[in-house]
């Protein structure tokens, strides 16, 4: 399904103010995908990251990368301004608004591209990854997170017993997600997934928690208008099956992803033919899946 990308711009830009107070699981999983990237890369020159939001993370790769140029980049006007706070007065951050598919930088200008729970927001993976091939400089690594299908299960298994319409985004799996990065040519990519779980005395608070961080449907043919006190009903009452010691379980499959970007003219795969000189079984042999 195709995603409403202004929607998506305006529900996380009226989520900014709040957002670093509200985004818990974020902020954990971004710390991980921190200690990675760091793992890796040895003094990145430029730095991007890719879905930065408030800039929480911007400023703690700037501090962890000491001396390496740091970007923010956001689909998102409202975060960027958001991201100000997280600057110093001195060393202002440098901030871009544009599309993760579409990334206005120079070819092989990026040393590190971070992106932490972005990709899942962008409706053409292939084009993604290969906007981020593009900038990336040969060799360079690509760090990034995403969710995978088992995320908010139980609220998508609610939803159904109410409607036919897709409430809840539907999340890659870690093997489409790894088909797609070695597509583009990607080197030795490693991929594996953790998950999470939240929890909520009721169904209220963990929508009221979504939409704290932004998270709406963004689906083009979502449902408009607000949701009855019928279906609101139907939604609680499928839901309290699954309540543990109390509260109610949000469960969150996070892919963690990891790849370098291949040398000059590395083939693709394209709609045209498969182009790639990699294998798919061998890929997925390596993959680690806890």
């Amino acid at each position: 399904m195709s995603l409403d990308k202004r929607r998506l711009a305006a529900s996380f830009g009226a989520a900014a103010a709040h957002y670093d107070q509200a985004a818990v699981l974020q902020a954990t999983v971004g710390d991980e995908l921190l200690e990675r990237a760091a793992a890796l890369a040895q003094k990145p020159a430029r730095i991007l990251d890719v879905g930065a939001g408030t800039g929480r993370l911007t400023a703690r790769l700037r501090k962890r990368f000491a001396g390496s140029e740091v970007i923010a980049l956001d689909l998102s006007n409202g975060m960027l301004r958001a991201a100000r706070r997280h600057a110093g007065w001195f060393k202002p951050l440098p901030r871009v608004q544009a599309d993760a598919a579409a990334l206005p930088l120079a070819d092989a200008s990026i040393d590190l591209l971070f992106s932490n729970l972005c990709v899942q927001w962008c409706d053409d993976l292939p084009a993604t990854l290969m906007s981020f091939r593009r900038v990336l400089k040969p060799g360079a690594w690509l760090v990034f997170t995403t969710f995978g299908p088992d995320t908010l299960k139980e609220l998508r298994g609610a939803f159904a017993t109410v409607d036919d319409h897709a409430h809840v985004h539907r999340f890659l799996d870690m093997h489409d997600v790894g088909d797609a990065v070695l597509a583009q040519g990607f080197a030795d990519p490693m991929l594996d997934v953790e998950r999470y779980t939240l929890t909520y005395p009721d169904t209220i608070a963990l929508m009221r928690d979504l939409k704290a961080i932004g998270a709406r449907n963004a689906h083009q043919d979502r449902p408009r208008g607000l949701m009855s006190r019928r279906a609101l009903q139907l939604l609680e009452a499928a839901y309290e099956p699954h309540r543990t010691n109390g509260s109610l379980p949000a469960s969150y499959e996070v892919v963690f992803a990891q790849a370098q970007a291949p040398q000059p003219g590395a083939p693709l795969k394209t709609a045209g033919g498969d182009l790639a000189s990699f294998s798919i079984d061998e890929m997925r042999a390596r993959m680690r899946k806890r």
